[in-house]
């Protein structure tokens, strides 16, 4: 009995060493996610600091508390954050090699944060991965689609892939395409494209609404219109004169015609 007893002795100081290094390290959490949070705060809540910094900032401060808690707690068992430092160095290279992925991550995201391919509430496409930009920390990018799905872009990827833009500018170019049956004039259908076009508010007119003839299909004469608008009014626009350019045809007469196919017969 004395000798259990003596055993559950011996074990004493390491679980009061556990207890302390899990309060540590769950106190610790919460105080670098609180501080990160004011940190993000104060600087989005600056007018002249883009938000894409103050997120990345906020995830910097949150991994370096963590990893200072992370020495605390090595400290509480006994080891030094001078032993660690010197563990870390004598096995620099295989760390080096394991996290090779992570350190391109984090450095691509500090040369994204420098470079501001994309900032927070642009609508990007990354390498073929398209959606609007909602965080950009440390390691990864986040993007969320039209129908709501969350992606996450490793920063490493995102660096090293081709970035398309679509908010970079205040304005964008609608081009919309219509086709007519070859019996229709052409001029009367760009004259209702244009005043129609015109009669939009969100186009604006300067670039000048531009519409041609670019096409001679197999089944209709294929007109192009160019209308310039704000970016922020580019897929209403869109769908909006889609639907009063086919509306105005209807009310002039003018036809967009089904494919379809002429046979001709030969007497022999």
């Amino acid at each position: 009995m004395e000798d259990v007893v003596t055993q559950v002795g011996a074990f004493g100081p390491l679980i009061a060493s556990a207890i302390k290094a899990l309060i540590v390290l769950v106190v610790g959490w919460i105080v670098a996610g609180a501080l990160s949070g004011i940190v993000r705060r104060r600087i989005n809540a600056t007018p002249h600091i883009d938000p894409t910094l103050g997120n990345f900032v906020a995830s910097l401060v949150k991994w370096v508390l963590l990893a200072i808690v992370f020495v605390a707690v090595l400290g509480i068992f006994g080891i030094e954050a001078t032993s660690v430092v010197a563990i870390l160095g004598a096995a620099s290279l295989a760390i080096g090699l394991a996290l090779q992925g992570t350190l391109s991550d984090l450095a691509s995201g500090v040369m994204l944060v420098v470079f501001r391919p994309y900032k927070l509430g642009q609508y990007v496409d990354i390498g073929g991965t398209a959606g609007t930009v909602k965080d950009l920390n440390l390691f990864t990018t986040e993007l969320v689609t039209p129908d709501n799905v969350q992606i996450i872009v490793p920063n490493g990827q995102a660096w090293g892939s081709v970035i398309t833009n679509f908010s970079a500018h205040d304005t964008r170019r609608v081009d919309l395409v219509f086709g007519i049956d070859y019996g229709d004039s052409a001029d009367d259908a760009m004259k209702i494209i244009l005043d129609v076009a015109k009669a939009d508010d969100r186009i604006l007119g300067d670039p000048e609404p531009w519409v041609r003839v670019t096409n001679l299909g197999d089944s209709s004469v294929d007109l192009t219109a160019r209308l310039w608008c704000q970016a922020a009014d580019y897929w209403d626009a869109k769908f909006d004169l889609t639907k009063a350019i086919k509306e105005a045809f209807d009310a002039k007469g003018i036809s967009i015609p089904y494919p379809h196919s002429v046979e001709i017969h030969k007497e022999g």
